[in-house]
């Protein structure tokens, strides 16, 4: 009897009675709901709709909000309004959030960081003395200083940045990558993500931030870990051999695509794929973490940290390992940007950290061939507010966040190497020209990887959806 209500279905009771009208109209309705565009399950990808510029991304993804401020959006004028409450009629009853709505007084904070004006090859980019490596390699940069984004908080903020909508349950921006580029390893999956816990203050990072949605499973991330094995059950159990691995691997497709033929169920394809990846894996992602050939000269761009497992840098050398062995999607999070008080201290550990390792990752791949074809992408879910968040001293403030304006770096995969693009206004606080939404970023990236934002569509429940859902345009100032 278990058997038989485990057999007694709703898919398989429509599927057995092909002879009746309820089964007629499943039929349609399961037609209607599978995608006009739906990748088949032999690792097909749908290919790009133009010849692209970048075959793979690199995203730098600082959880928490960088401040702009501090690090890009040099404001030497604002020296002059220390501590000085920032006017009205700039703010103009923009919306706060609830840890700075009740402030009585809103005082400016110029930034503790001196800057320093850089030879990149076009406009000159002042970068803060936070961040000295990445102005060795301030040629490469294409940085949009007029990002802004609809969310205030982080959690819709995150997903908005990642998935293209506040609401949960959308494919992320690496799964669309997957489902439209595929790999080119067959070993490794076609999205990796790879977390490095920061410092203070850190929000958490859901799974769903680089999870498929409704696209098919095989397009989420894989998030590989920071201690131990980098996947769970990476080893053979003790006592199993490989062979014995690979016969009762042999045993479950072949059941399973009994149950595929019978069912006619997608997700089963789906683990079927799944299972045999994961048991390539057992090979391809040991060597993969293996960083013993690397060369001396690799830890000199990288730093000493590289070689700490779970570090950013570490993180930042296995991005160009992965994309090195055709991973097309790399998103790399950094906890802990989220400075709401003792901002200067905190922000100098956090750039410690990731500065070099990103300088090195460009240089890296730019001495590999690979930059030209590899879209690096760096920011964070929205900017931080011009005035300070609780008390204000010369070397100790916080700030709020802010989603009017703040600032994110493009480079390689064709992007236009040494451009400042869009300006903020004398305070910092709002966007005065070439503004740039997070619906633009995603269609100009999307350009890049040769795919028209409005044709990569997924059908879902009746209705097309894609990254950039009715908005979006490809910012052509920012490519090369």
């Amino acid at each position: 009897m278990d058997q038989l209500h485990q057999a007694l279905t709703r898919r398989t009771f429509f599927g057995r009675s092909a002879t009746s009208m309820s089964a007629l109209l499943a039929g349609t309705a399961l037609a209607s709901d599978r995608p006009a565009t739906a990748p088949r399950h032999d690792d097909r990808p749908i290919g790009p709709h133009f010849a692209p510029r970048a075959r793979r991304v690199i995203y730098l993804h600082m959880e928490g909000g960088p401040s702009q401020l501090d690090l890009f959006d040099h404001k030497p004028g604002l020296r002059d309004w220390y501590d000085r409450d920032l006017p009205e009629s700039v703010r103009n009853g923009q919306r706060l959030t609830g840890m700075t709505s009740d402030q009585k007084r809103f005082p400016v904070a110029p930034s503790a960081f001196a800057f320093t004006r850089h030879d990149n090859g076009g406009d000159g980019l002042w970068l803060s003395e936070a961040l000295p490596y990445l102005g060795t390699v301030a040629k490469e940069l294409c940085v949009v200083r007029s990002m802004h984004t609809d969310a205030i908080n982080h959690e819709p903020a995150i997903t908005f940045a990642q998935t293209g909508t506040q609401q949960p349950g959308r494919p992320s921006f690496g799964a669309w990558a997957s489902y439209g580029l595929g790999s080119d390893n067959r070993d490794l999956p076609t999205f990796v993500v790879l977390i490095t816990q920061g410092f203070g203050n850190m929000q958490a990072l859901a799974a769903r931030f680089w999870g498929n949605g409704f696209l098919p499973g095989e397009h989420q991330g894989c998030k590989l870990r920071s201690s131990g094995d980098p996947v769970l059950f990476l080893r053979d159990p003790a006592g199993v051999s490989r062979a014995d691995r690979a016969s009762m691997l042999a045993l479950q497709t072949e059941l399973a695509r009994e149950e595929l033929a019978r069912t006619l169920d997608p997700e089963i394809a789906v683990r079927i794929a799944q299972q045999e990846m994961a048991f390539r894996m057992q090979t391809s992602v040991p060597e993969l973490v293996d960083f013993a050939n690397e060369s001396e000269s690799t830890w000199q761009l990288y730093g000493e940290e590289a070689r700490k497992p779970g570090t950013f840098a570490s993180s930042c050398l296995l991005a160009r390992r992965l994309c090195e062995r055709g991973v097309r999607f790399v998103q790399l999070y950094m906890r802990g940007w989220d400075q709401h008080g003792n901002l200067p201290s905190e922000l100098r550990q956090q750039c410690k950290a990731v500065d070099r390792p990103i300088a090195g990752l460009l240089a890296d791949l730019r001495q590999r061939g690979l930059l030209d074809d590899t879209l690096v992408v760096f920011g964070g879910e929205f900017g931080r507010t011009v005035y300070s968040q609780g008390g204000l001293s010369r070397d100790n403030y916080g700030r709020d966040h802010h989603p009017r304006c703040f600032t994110m770096w493009l480079a390689g995969g064709g992007v236009r190497a040494g451009h400042v693009h869009g300006e903020t206004c004398e305070h910092g606080y709002n966007i005065v020209r070439d503004p740039v939404s997070v619906h633009d970023l995603h269609a100009t990236l999307l350009h890049q990887l040769g795919f028209d934002h409005e044709r990569l569509s997924y059908r879902h429940q009746g209705r097309d959806y894609r990254l950039t859902d009715v908005y979006g345009r490809v910012v052509r100032d920012l490519l090369a």
